[in-house]
């Protein structure tokens, strides 16, 4: 059986092998998620200069007001978040990003989320 910490060490080893490839430009902005147990956090980072653009997750009040769910640890909120994450980019102006799952195995609320922010105009 594989304990919490191994999961989570592959899971950054993972990240790390990503990240070689991964890289925001101010073209096509980084969309980096990451999953919790009970929330998910997204942001917009530009790495060539260093600078998150915009960044948001189901813990917000803005987020709670337009979901109404309690919980961001499903697929529902995940997708519901994927949206909101979404019109919250276009209004900035940005369509393109690239994707980076975070060392996450693109399933469940990562795919959810993933496919919402699509629907809804994001292009990766």
């Amino acid at each position: 059986m594989r304990t919490k910490s191994k999961l989570n060490s592959n899971r950054i080893i993972r990240h790390f092998r990503i990240r070689k490839k991964v890289i925001g430009s101010s073209e096509k902005l980084r969309l980096s998620i990451y999953r919790s147990l009970n929330h998910l956090e997204a942001q917009l980072v530009n790495d060539l200069d260093q600078r998150t653009i915009f960044g948001t997750t189901t813990k917000s009040e803005e987020f709670k007001k337009v979901s109404g769910l309690k919980t961001g640890g499903n697929v529902e909120a995940a997708v519901k978040f994927g949206k909101f994450f979404a019109e919250k980019a276009k209004e900035k102006g940005i369509t393109k990003v690239v994707f980076d799952r975070g060392g996450f195995l693109y399933h469940g609320r990562i795919k959810a989320f993933a496919d919402a922010a699509r629907e809804n105009g994001l292009v990766f």
